[in-house]
Formats: structure tokens, C-alpha cells, sequence
């Protein structure tokens, strides 16, 4: 009997040190991506792609993010491949600047609470064309470019952008810019009084909200029009998740400052993962306020997070190897460099070194 209390007590013991081990395994071998949204450029050329991707090897770039067609990525992937560096679709999902299909439909696009739709009043920026949300033949436009996208083999995900309303406050940085002060939501940045929105409203609550005084004092205004936007999301994500694809996307800093800025209530969207833009100097942050911003958003959410890095806003050699490290220690899985294509030798030279370090701790 005493041998085999023995037998089985180390029987336990090897059970239990094995399932620890195997809980560990997955967190050693987790590797830190690095990544990098780019532009296509044109069409496709092969010695062009050629260099980028070699140069992003050597920086340890493991993912791209790129904007293109269907064929444009079935003639990418395959190169990549030979790198060994995936490839995400990256799409302009609710606003879509010249859109030749949406542009024949002035009412699908989105409206402010001056009664202007985006297409003819372009907020900030000419190329800010929003769709609106609430409109169901923009929805299936919307739709349509995801299966698309979701026919091409081997994308490591489908990337959307833009996936909110028109900045109704911008950052500190870029008011300036712009001319503007903003210390209230105005009328004319403030979108989302699409006619079937208001009167989806009306049906509920028995108001049209452009009857409100200060319709930004409104939750149950706010929460409707975000709604909107999440649940447009969520059926993406359907679709993609249909034809095995994965779906993450580009998002505002952390939830809540997203909601206020830009009504976009990432922490409920049913991504595959986040790629939260924490670009520091649009709000006048410090290199800090990076870390700050990716623990809110990993305390938020039960997806995987990438940091979005700003490449302007850490020309320091050490506020990069900073905004790494700490989005490494606020639980990021990876970070995404906007972008590779414009650091310069001493932020290049980063990126080999913490690479060099990232894959020593993995072995």
C-alpha cells in the first residue's frame, strides 16, 4: 500500500509540473510582433515589394498592414510568404473617399446636426467622405467589400479602419491646424442625424433628437449611434469569421476616450485584435501616456492588443525604445509603426536592437 501511495502521489506530482509547464509554454513562446501599416503604392510591382519587404525583414517586421484589391494582395501574399511576413487587408470601412459606387448615392452618407451629409460638407479634410451607419444599402456596401476581401486566401486578417463617425473633437495637437478651439461638441462635426437614424430614435424615445438643446448631454442619444457602429462591426466579423478569416482593427487610443472623440465603442466589437493608435503628440501626451493608454484598453477587452506607434512623434531613438518597452509591460502583444517606410537610421537602428534582444529571450 505505502508503494503505492508513492507511485501515485508521483503520478499527481508529474501531472500537475507538466500542466504548469504547459501553461507557461504559451506565455514564453509568445512572440512580440512587430508590425507596420503601408501604402500599396499603385499596382503591383514585384521589385518594388521586393525591397520593402526585405527592408522590413531586417527591422524584424513581421506583419503589414496594406491597403488594395483583391488581386493586388493574391500577387503580395505569396512574396511575403517567402519572408515569412503576413499580410492584413487594410480597409477604409466607413469612410471611403472616393467611393464611385457610394458617390451615386448621396443618401447613404452619414449627417451632421447642421442637415449636411458628408458628401457634400467634408469635415477637417476633402477626403473625409463618410457613410453613414444607419443606412442599410451603405451597410451592404460595406458588407460587400469585406466578402471580397474575404475570397483571397492566406491574409493573416481583414484590417478595418475608420470604423466610427467623424471626429466630433480633435486632438489638442490638430485643433490648430485646423483653425478650430474645441471646447464643445460642434454642430458641424457632430455626425450621426442620418433621417433613419432620427427616426429610429424617434420610434424609441418618442423625440427627434435635433430637437435637443444640448443634444451631447443625451446617453441614450450617444449609445444609439453607437450601436450603430458595433453592430455593423459584429456583422463583419461574421462574415469574415465565415470564410476562416480574421478580422482586427484600427481604433482610437483606449474605449473611453474613443467613445468621447470619435464614437467608436471598441471594447464592443468582437475583433480577433485592437490596434489602438496611440499617437502621443496628437493630444500633447508624453511618451508615458502610451503605456497609460494600452493598459486601459487590455484591461478592457479579452482580444489580443498591438500598439499603433506614431513614427513622427518619436524621432528620439529613446522615446522609441520607451514606447516598445512600456507597450511590452502594458500587456500589447506586438506594436504596428505608422510607418516603417519614413523612420529614419537612429529609429532603424532601434528596431534591430530590441529585435536582436526580443528574440533572445525567446530562446
Amino acid at each position: 500500500m505505502k508503494y503505492v501511495i508513492i507511485i501515485l502521489g508521483l503520478v499527481f506530482f508529474t501531472s500537475c509540473n507538466n500542466k504548469q509547464q504547459e501553461e507557461l509554454e504559451p506565455a514564453v513562446s509568445q512572440r512580440f510582433t512587430f508590425a507596420t501599416w503601408t501604402n500599396p503604392g499603385g499596382e503591383f510591382d514585384s521589385e518594388k515589394w521586393e525591397r520593402k519587404l526585405n527592408t522590413y525583414d531586417s527591422l524584424g517586421i513581421s506583419e503589414i498592414l496594406v491597403g488594395g484589391s483583391p488581386e493586388f494582395y493574391r500577387e503580395l501574399i505569396p512574396l511575403a510568404n517567402s519572408k515569412n511576413i503576413k499580410v492584413h487587408a487594410w480597409m477604409w470601412t466607413l469612410n471611403r473617399p472616393g467611393d464611385t459606387i457610394a458617390n451615386k448615392h448621396p443618401e447613404w452618407y452619414a449627417v451632421n446636426r447642421k442637415g449636411k451629409n458628408s458628401l457634400e460638407y467634408r469635415a477637417y479634410v476633402d477626403y473625409y467622405q463618410w457613410l453613414s451607419p444607419f443606412h442599410p444599402e451603405a451597410r451592404a456596401h460595406i458588407k460587400n467589400n469585406v466578402r471580397k476581401l474575404a475570397e483571397v486566401e492566406g491574409l493573416a486578417s481583414i484590417h478595418l479602419d475608420y470604423v466610427r463617425y467623424v471626429d466630433v473633437i480633435l486632438g489638442a495637437d490638430l485643433q490648430p491646424k485646423y483653425g478650430l478651439v474645441q471646447t464643445t461638441e460642434l454642430p458641424q462635426f457632430d455626425y450621426g442625424y442620418h433621417p433613419i437614424a432620427r427616426e429610429g430614435f424617434k420610434e424609441i424615445f418618442g423625440k427627434d433628437p435635433i430637437d435637443f438643446e444640448h443634444p451631447e448631454l443625451s446617453t441614450e442619444w450617444r449609445q444609439y449611434r453607437l450601436n450603430a457602429v458595433s453592430s455593423l462591426v459584429n456583422e463583419l466579423v461574421e462574415i469574415a469569421h465565415a470564410k476562416n478569416h480574421k478580422m482586427t482593427a484600427a481604433v482610437f487610443p483606449f474605449p473611453e476616450m474613443s467613445r468621447q472623440m470619435v464614437r467608436q465603442p471598441w471594447d464592443d466589437f468582437n475583433l480577433d485584435a485592437a490596434y489602438p493608435m496611440v499617437y502621443n503628440n496628437f493630444y500633447r501626451e508624453n511618451v508615458n501616456w502610451i503605456g497609460f493608454a494600452i493598459e486601459q484598453g487590455v484591461n478592457k477587452v479579452d482580444f489580443p492588443i498591438y500598439a499603433g506607434l506614431y513614427s513622427p512623434a518619436l524621432q528620439k531613438p529613446e522615446d522609441l525604445e520607451k514606447a516598445i518597452r512600456l507597450s511590452k509591460v502594458k500587456g500589447a502583444k506586438g506594436i504596428s509603426i505608422f510607418t516603417a517606410d519614413n523612420l529614419n537610421d537612429e529609429q532603424k537602428a532601434i528596431f534591430v536592437k530590441m529585435k536582436k534582444e526580443f528574440e533572445n529571450e525567446q530562446n
